[in-house]
């Protein structure tokens, strides 16, 4: 990742990855189990909960095993 991304991107990352903890621990779900549940490794989960850069396809099979729209994880 480039190091000179506008703060905006930074923070608009951060918030789809808070999006993505508050609704996992609404469902009582673990990073493991969340993982598990939509076919990608734990880690992945972690860093898209850390406002890592993340693949489309994971965010979709993440907003799908969360039972939300994926606008929901990007706009809140």
């Amino acid at each position: 990742m480039p190091a000179d991304q506008p703060q905006w991107i930074l923070d608009a990352r951060r918030a789809v990855g808070d999006r993505i903890r508050v609704r996992r621990l609404h469902m009582n779900l673990t990073q493991e189990s969340l993982a598990y549940e939509s076919g990608v490794d734990r880690s992945t989960i972690q860093r898209m909960e850390a406002g890592a850069e993340m693949k489309l396809s994971h965010l979709l099979l993440v907003a799908h095993t969360l039972r939300v729209h994926v606008v929901d994880l990007l706009h809140g």
